[in-house]
């Protein structure tokens, strides 16, 4: 997987705008009486196209680079997602992500830190992140893959993996023909 580096030196006035009123919007949402007509329109203009049938989003959310992620059909996104989406998220269909969860698709260089690091994060169909975890640059979790509560996944989980801890490790995997 390529990264790609963005130095945040060379932003242009229109990404700054752009990134101001994402911030605005976001803010709007927070603040909003969930499942109105009102909190729907917000959550489609900070994602557009890029949010699925019947997917669920729970406020407050936060983070930056709303843009750059897809969420599939049928999702479930607790309150409190953290997203760092400068290097791309998608979420495929029937994913659950519970509360306090960490998508992380940059980092900082760390010898220039206004140069950040970026690879996708891709969590696919099935999938359950639990409470408090954190998914980092780079990571592919694996279709009905589960993630433990608190889990800090630096590496790729396998389909039907089971990974807790810090850093995450696979414990076991679950029987795929009971899906």
């Amino acid at each position: 997987m390529n990264e790609i580096r963005v130095d945040l030196r060379n932003t242009t006035a229109q990404e700054r705008k752009e990134s101001q009123r994402m911030a605005q919007l976001v803010f709007q949402l927070n603040h909003t009486m969930p499942m109105t007509e009102e909190y729907n329109n917000i959550l489609k203009e900070i994602f557009g196209d890029n949010l699925g049938k019947g997917s669920t989003i729970t406020a407050p959310i936060s983070g930056v680079c709303f843009n750059k992620m897809k969420v599939g059909e049928n999702v479930y996104i607790n309150a409190n997602l953290l997203v760092m989406g400068r290097g791309g998220v998608t979420i495929d269909d029937n994913v659950q992500i519970a509360a306090n969860v960490q998508l992380i698709s940059n980092n900082h260089d760390p010898y220039d830190r206004m140069i950040l690091t970026c690879k996708p994060v891709h969590i696919k169909k099935g999938a359950w992140i639990g409470a408090g975890a954190t998914i980092l640059p780079g990571v592919t979790v694996g279709k009905y893959a589960i993630v433990g509560a608190s889990a800090v996944v630096t590496k790729d989980v396998p389909d039907y993996g089971v990974v807790v801890g810090n850093p995450a490790k696979l414990i076991k995997t679950l029987e795929s023909s009971k899906f």
